[in-house]
């Protein structure tokens, strides 16, 4: 299988990349989900406005699955965002991942790292307050039997939000 890059996608506007947005938002103990435009997969500055959007009192918690290759997790806080990349070495071929470096301020992985092992890079405490702690979500992570989709499902049962996930992606 060919890899689709962002710029592939680009070119190609009628395709769209595989995968899903969508915001996990907490309010009054409670949690609800909603998609995000599917924008938010290629350009993390458009996921980044759709979770501000959201307008919430509570927490508000963007859960990024790209390309079956690795996801993204993005909180807006108060003067900016949190953000954890579960593999670093995406940024070699999607720009959103390399975005997320940019913000992270991290150098881009070297080329010939292509083959090594999931990478997580930046907040990884990000939904600790939820019950996920620093080194289950780097395990989780670096999980290679499961894809994207798999971990976001098993940080959303982890945090308390499955259902509400389940329900918007069904």
């Amino acid at each position: 299988m060919a890899v689709q890059t962002v710029r592939d996608a680009a070119q190609a506007q009628d395709e769209v990349l595989p995968g899903f947005a969508v915001a996990a938002i907490r309010e009054e103990g409670r949690w609800r989900c909603a998609k995000l435009d599917p924008e938010a997969l290629t350009d993390l500055d458009a996921a980044i406005t759709g979770l501000r959007e959201m307008r919430s009192t509570g927490a508000v918690l963007g859960l990024l699955a790209v390309d079956d290759c690795f996801f993204v997790l993005v909180r807006p806080i108060p003067g900016g965002v949190s953000l954890m990349l579960s593999d670093a070495v995406a940024a070699l071929d999607y720009d959103v991942a390399a975005d997320v470096l940019d913000l992270l301020r991290v150098d881009l992985p070297p080329e010939d790292s292509a083959d090594d092992d999931p990478w997580p890079e930046g907040d990884l405490s990000i939904v600790a307050d939820f019950g996920l702690g620093a080194d289950e979500l780097e395990v989780l992570a670096g999980e290679l039997e499961l894809y994207p989709d798999e971990q976001l499902t098993a940080i959303a049962r982890r945090c308390g939000f499955a259902d509400a996930l389940n329900e918007v992606l069904a």
